[in-house]
C-alpha cells in the first residue's frame, strides 16, 4: 500500500506547512548568526586583518593627562592602521598629549609625553606653546627650565610672561607642517592662562636656565 494513502488530504497539507516553517525558522536563524559575526568581526568577514588599536573616546585638548575612560580599543585593518599606533590602553595611562587628537582618532608613541613628577598638582597647570624660532625647541628636555617671553610687536615691547616654567615634552615636528612643533610647559595655574591667551596673539619663544 502507498504509505502517502495513510494520509488524507488535509493531513499531507499540515505535513507540508511543518517542513516549511522549520525551513524558514533555520534560514532565519543561519541569516541571524551569518549578521551577528559580520558585526563583530568586520574585518576579518571581508577577508582584510584587523589589530586592536588604542583611540580617543572623545576629543582631548593638548597637554591633557590621560585617563582609562579618554580612550577606547577598536579594531583597525592593518592598511589603515599608523606606524606606532598603541595596542593596549594601559600604555597611555597617566601619559601627556602633544597635540590635540579628536575622537576616533588613533594614538601614536609620538603623540604622548611622559607625565613628570609634580604634573598632576593642581596647582599648576600644562601649556601648550609654539616658539617663535622652531629651532629653540631642539635646545628643550623635559625637566628643563625656562621662562617665556612675549616677542615685542609694535607698541608692544618684549615682556617675560612666566619665569621658571617646566619643560613637561617636546613635541615632534612633522616635515609638512609650516609652524614648528609644540612646547607642553608647566606653569603656576594663575599664570598658564595668560600665557596661553598670549601666544596666540604675539609670537612668543623661552630662554633657557
Amino acid at each position: 500500500m502507498d504509505v502517502l494513502a495513510k494520509f488524507d488530504l488535509p493531513d499531507l497539507t499540515r505535513l507540508r506547512g511543518r517542513r516549511t516553517r522549520l525551513l524558514r525558522r533555520w534560514l532565519a536563524a543561519g541569516l541571524l548568526l551569518a549578521g551577528a559575526l559580520l558585526f563583530a568581526y568586520p574585518g576579518s568577514a571581508r577577508g582584510a586583518p584587523t589589530t586592536p588599536t588604542v583611540v580617543a573616546a572623545h576629543d582631548l585638548p593638548s597637554g591633557s593627562a590621560l585617563r582609562a575612560s579618554d580612550v577606547r580599543l577598536a579594531d583597525l585593518p592593518d592598511s589603515a592602521r599608523p606606524a606606532g599606533a598603541l595596542s593596549t590602553p594601559s600604555a597611555v595611562d597617566g601619559r601627556l598629549l602633544a597635540g590635540a587628537v579628536r575622537a576616533g582618532e588613533p594614538l601614536t608613541d609620538v603623540r604622548l609625553a611622559t607625565a613628570l613628577p609634580g604634573a598632576g598638582d593642581p596647582a599648576t597647570a600644562t601649556v601648550p606653546v609654539r616658539l617663535a624660532d622652531a629651532g629653540v625647541t631642539e635646545l628643550l628636555e623635559p625637566g628643563g627650565h625656562v621662562d617665556v617671553v612675549a616677542a615685542p610687536e609694535p607698541g608692544l615691547p618684549a615682556s617675560v610672561l612666566a619665569a621658571g616654567a617646566t619643560v613637561v615634552a617636546v613635541g615632534h615636528r612633522e616635515p609638512s607642517a609650516a609652524k614648528g612643533p609644540l612646547v607642553l610647559l608647566r606653569l603656576r595655574e594663575e599664570v598658564a592662562t595668560r600665557v596661553a591667551a598670549i601666544s596666540l596673539e604675539r609670537p612668543v619663544t623661552v630662554t633657557l636656565r
